[in-house]
């Protein structure tokens, strides 16, 4: 799977905008519960309050509460605060104040005066400490009251009736001392979150008293965090839509780079690499294979990023909200990866079967499309429409067995959310109540956790795909690292121009690979321009074969093969195959027209090379027929026009090319005598400085060669005229006292 990701290099650019808009929609997603915990601890339990720090505060109040403070903390907080009043203010400031603080008309108000963060955070420590002992000593809870009573309890009588503020500020330092040493021993026992609910109860108090309004305060909180979350969501879906759309390009960019490569890997392929692939094979890896890897493309590049920054960032903040809980995380994710790795080990070697079995069904579907003729003529339908069940029915199977091996991912999946929601609220509840936790840090520690486990659900998803997906990916690999046995040479040498045409066999001997016998062996032979050097033999003897050397199909196992005096190893495959019109024994068309067809081998032929190239192959007449002559269209296959027009229109398209050499394998097998005849008188006057080769069954269409060779078992049994041969070489007459009497070959 690795090996494929070189061929993203043209996206790297886009790939990395994904990145980017990945982390921003995470850091979008994982902001979120924040905002809904703070709607909920500071917008509704807290009225609005964000901290145990008053903003604004009564100078009577900071009076109170500096009581309860060290001295060496005293002039800190009244360095942070400045000090307002009437008498200071000018008439507009103070009208203006007055909106906000009513209270400022009665007495003098100190405003907090420091934006700096960290003195705003000793400024909480010491004042949350504070507000205990003062909401004791002024509050009329049963708690309060019983403090307070107990405190006037161990005052002079005369001393009972005044004010408790009255009497701590007239107490000596070491008596208020030793009363605040007793709160410190009662805030080391309580969690700080009581005491950031009593600083916050009394601070919301104080605004009161001061004139704030209260429920716009609130308001105000919970439509900025509530506005916020709605930015935050729409950014959040602008990424994920522009992320899809990167995403998608990416990976079709990817699939069409793959299905190109692929496709001209084997195009390029001779046919000993044809023998590793079957055709049904690689129209699967081509098709079915990438669009596996293309699918999954797209699923990496949205997911794969982004789940482990939502994971790892979910982990953060619900530790950052509660740490007590991280063993609920810790099962949660163990309960999933166990999860994952059973399913993936159960469904893995079925993937690779799936491909397998794909092909199957794609090479039973092509043989029997492609022999439909031959399966109607032998009535052998119903055989046939068994063995595609067969294949159909294993295909299923296996389709079955891994889908429902993956039915059980959802509702495993959504049983373990189930079961952490269910343990995060057991064990959140008891935080609450003993109040060391807020329920909105509860409902913040659920959505984390929720999207730390979305999070391994969506890796879950793409191992679901990974197995197919690297089956496909190690398919396609095979045919992109195939090293290819016949390639251009690294240094090439001209052709001979005294020689041109010239096709000579130098003691030349083949075995297809992996054999144990040479199929040709010690072939020696030059056919020269203007001859006609014609190939015999039985059935099996290696004709095809021998021609097939030429073009470079295959290579010699030994010996060589010259073309214009240089061996076709030293030539490139293009220049050596320009110098070829290669007509095969079976004659193949292209979708498209006749005269597209006639003009393939070049592509700047005139009207007149097209006309003539017709002519001499025998097809104008059946052309001339057609409603749109040369534009007449040509089915895929050439399956609307007959075998012998077929043969006659690949000989058109060689002959249109001009090439120094011709080469047909046995190519007028489909043609009648009278047109075979025809057509090889045409091709003696029209072509008659060019090289030709012709393989032939019938003694009738080689008669009249300049040179035969007459092969049996893969050796040159025979070589010369008909007539020389007759008479040399038993091979040949046997062949052909088995196609003409005796009468017929001496009157030829």
């Amino acid at each position: 799977m690795l090996k494929l990701l070189k061929y993203l290099k043209q996206s790297a650019i886009q790939v990395l905008i994904i990145i980017v808009l990945l982390v921003l929609q995470s850091y979008c997603d994982l902001s979120l519960p924040e905002y809904t915990s703070k709607i909920v601890n500071v917008g509704i339990q807290q009225g609005g309050v964000e901290q145990a720090l008053p903003t604004a505060i009564r100078a009577s109040q900071l009076d109170k509460l500096l009581l309860f403070v060290d001295d060496n903390d005293k002039d800190f907080v009244k360095d942070n605060y400045k000090r307002i009043s009437k008498d200071t203010l000018n008439d507009k400031d103070y009208k203006s104040y007055l909106k906000s603080y009513s209270a400022l008309e009665k007495e003098d108000l100190y405003l907090l005066n420091t934006k700096n963060n960290e003195t705003i955070d000793h400024l909480k420590e010491i004042i949350s400490k504070a507000y205990l002992p003062l909401s004791l000593f002024e509050g009329d809870s049963e708690q309060a009251i019983k403090v307070q009573e107990s405190f006037k309890a161990g005052l002079p009588k005369e001393m009972a009736d005044q004010d408790i503020f009255v009497i701590l500020s007239q107490m000596p330092g070491e008596q208020l001392d030793s009363i605040l040493d007793k709160f410190e021993e009662q805030f080391k026992q309580m969690p700080d979150s009581i005491m950031d609910q009593m600083a916050i109860t009394a601070v919301k108090n104080e605004y009161i008293a001061i004139g704030i309004d209260m429920d716009k305060l609130q308001m105000n909180f919970i439509l900025v965090a509530g506005g916020k979350m709605l930015g935050l969501a729409l950014l959040s879906m602008i990424a994920t839509v522009i992320v899809g759309y990167f995403a998608a390009r990416v990976a079709a960019n990817l699939g069409r780079n793959l299905r190109s490569r692929v496709f001209r890997k084997v195009v390029s392929f001779s046919n000993n690499e044809f023998d590793h692939f079957s055709t049904a094979s690689l129209i699967t890896r081509s098709t079915n294979d990438i669009q596996q890897i293309q699918t999954l493309m797209v699923f990496l590049l949205r997911i794969i990023f982004y789940a482990p920054i939502l994971g790892v960032g979910g982990i953060i903040k619900a530790l950052n909200t509660n740490t007590s809980m991280a063993w609920i995380i810790a099962v949660a994710v163990m309960s999933i990866l166990t999860l994952v790795l059973v399913i993936f080990a159960v469904a893995m070697p079925k993937f690779k079967k799936m491909q397998d079995l794909l092909d199957k069904l794609n090479l039973v579907t092509r043989e029997i499309l492609t022999g439909l003729p031959v399966i109607r003529a032998f009535s052998t339908q119903k055989h046939e429409v068994n063995r595609f069940d067969e294949a159909n029915k294993n295909l299923n199977k296996t389709n079955l067995f891994v889908f429902r091996t993956m039915t059980f991912m959802m509702p495993l999946m959504m049983l373990i959310m189930n079961i952490i929601t269910v343990l995060i609220m057991w064990k959140g509840a008891h935080g609450v109540d003993a109040g060391n936790m807020q329920v909105g840090d509860l409902m913040a520690f659920i959505q984390y956790t929720m999207q730390i486990i979305m999070s391994f659900f969506m890796i879950s998803m793409v191992s679901i795909m990974l197995p197919r997906a690297s089956v496909s990916a190690v398919r396609i690999v095979e045919v992109l690292d195939m090293k290819a046995t016949i390639e251009d040479p690294t240094s090439t040498q001209p052709t001979v121009m005294d020689k041109k045409g010239v096709v000579e066999f130098d003691h030349v001997h083949f075995r297809y690979p992996n054999a144990e016998e040479d199929v040709l062996s010690d072939i020696t032979f030059t056919a020269k321009p203007g001859e006609t050097t014609a190939i015999i033999g039985s059935t099996g003897s290696g004709k095809s074969t021998l021609i097939n050397l030429i073009p470079r199909f295959y290579d010699v196992t030994d010996g060589e093969i010259k073309v214009e005096g240089v061996d076709i190893r030293n030539i490139t495959l293009h220049d050596l195959r320009d110098k070829l019109g290669y007509v095969p024994q079976k004659g193949v068309l292209f979708s498209g027209t006749i005269d597209s067809n006639i003009r393939y081998g070049k592509q700047d032929a005139t009207e007149q090379d097209l006309e003539k190239a017709a002519r001499i192959a025998q097809a104008a007449q059946f052309i001339d027929e057609k409603p749109e002559k040369y534009n007449e269209s040509i089915s895929q296959g050439g399956t609307n026009v007959s075998g012998g027009q077929k043969q006659r229109l690949s000989i058109a398209r060689a002959i249109a090319k001009d090439p120094d050499i011709y080469i047909f394998d046995d190519s007028f097998s489909a043609l009648d005598y009278k047109t075979d005849i025809t057509l090889r008188k045409a091709l003696k006057e029209e072509i008659k400085d060019a090289t030709v080769i012709i393989v032939a069954q019938r003694i009738s269409t080689i008669l009249n060669a300049d040179q035969i060779l007459v092969l049996d078992e893969g050796r040159i049994v025979g070589k010369g005229t008909h007539k020389e041969l007759l008479n040399t070489c038993e091979v040949y007459k046997q062949i052909a006292l088995s196609q003409l009497s005796k009468e017929e070959l001496e009157n030829e």
